[in-house]
């Protein structure tokens, strides 16, 4: 696995600050103000921006304890919007560097969220979209087979959903401006609620939670406050998938500043959700890109040593019970022998010894 070189990660990370600075000034026009709010014992940046009504509208902004967010509520008279220069990099990655980015279709419903708020309101990208980002993010070329999808997914925890007090405008009339005929798609198990839009030619975007009660309330819609009146699917594992996501950049036009999952829960996810699919012939695909984008990360995240990300990842996953430990087992049976050498070798156990589940003194014996 070819790592990228030095002069590329640099632009990377340069781009990627570029787009979040752009993308906060965006959000964040100049004629308004930033406040903070106490909420359940934390403090938030809101922002209040006049409306002709004579009333401020409120938006969330983030947790005042985040570093990366004060700093920019600190310089927002600063931030320059060179969009220009931005488009330039992204066009230099891509095509000099072989860093991957999503179809152009793909790029352009994520943007649109973005630009409406999502990622701001701690929506998580996820699946082969938010997969194209990991590229860049670890250093590394990972190949565009894996990436490949009729899909865009989207992941919000609902007490982040709940607790924000804004929400999105609604989600069919941004995504409509993308593609006229997108359409939404009401729940199979409640017809009140809309989890899914699709588009003409069967483009999807689905929003997901995970599941907040009992297994009864898997595969049944929640209402989510923030996403503009739409629900998510509620399912098990994407509050693993989705705790603690990390700000990358989606190789898209000038760069799509988009919240993603950790690369290490990302892999074990797809571990586990793989031996979950439809045994049908759309399941069985859907289980071979589960497993091949697990195996890739599992390399990766080796070849870079970070290694303890996927001992910590796997430790937490396989402590949550015999449900989970099962999935994992069967997930290990069907996943490409690369993927199982480098996930033993980062767990410090021979690969006869996955999915046994007793601990190591360097890790987990699993």
């Amino acid at each position: 696995m070819k790592q990228i070189d030095l002069v590329y990660r640099t632009m990377l990370a340069e781009l990627a600050q570029r787009s979040f600075d752009a993308q906060f000034e965006s959000d964040f026009p100049l004629d308004g103000r930033f406040v903070t709010v106490p909420v359940k014992g934390r403090h938030y940046w809101y922002f209040d921006r006049p409306t002709p009504e004579g009333k401020d509208k409120r938006s969330y902004v983030g947790p005042h304890d985040d570093p990366a967010i004060t700093a920019r509520v600190n310089a927002h008279k600063d931030i320059k919007n060179d969009i220009r220069e931005r488009r330039r990099m992204v066009g230099v990655l891509r095509r000099s560097a072989g860093l991957a980015g999503p179809n152009p279709f793909a790029g352009d419903v994520t943007k649109a969220l973005a630009d409406a708020g999502l990622f701001r309101l701690r929506a998580v990208l996820i699946g082969s979209v938010a997969f194209s980002c990991y590229s860049g993010l670890l250093g590394v070329r990972l190949p565009a087979a894996a990436m490949q999808t009729g899909d865009a997914d989207f992941a919000q925890d609902f007490a982040n959903s709940a607790e924000v007090a804004d929400s999105l405008p609604p989600i069919l009339d941004i995504l409509k401006a993308v593609e006229p005929s997108f359409r939404a798609a009401p729940h199979q198990a409640d017809q009140t609620k809309v989890v899914a839009f699709q588009d003409k030619k069967g483009y999807r975007v689905e929003f997901l939670t995970g599941n907040r009660g009992s297994d009864g309330y898997t595969g049944k819609p929640s209402p989510m406050p923030a996403l503009g009146g739409a629900s998510a699917e509620n399912l098990r594992f994407p509050d693993f998938l989705i705790y603690e996501p990390v700000r990358a950049v989606l190789l898209h036009r000038e760069g799509v500043t988009v919240n993603i999952p950790a690369p290490e829960r990302y892999a074990v996810h797809k571990l586990i959700v793989a031996s979950r699919r439809a045994p049908d012939t759309i399941g069985r695909a859907k289980r071979n890109k589960d497993l091949l984008q697990a195996s890739l990360l599992f390399q990766a995240l080796l070849e870079t040593r970070q290694a303890d990300l996927i001992v910590d990842a796997y430790q937490e996953a396989w402590d949550r019970g015999k449900s989970w430990q099962e999935a994992m087992v069967s997930g290990l049976s069907l996943m490409p022998d690369n993927g199982r050498q480098a996930l033993a070798k980062a767990l410090d156990v021979s690969v006869d010894q996955l999915g046994l589940g007793t601990r190591h003194e360097n890790g987990i014996r699993a």
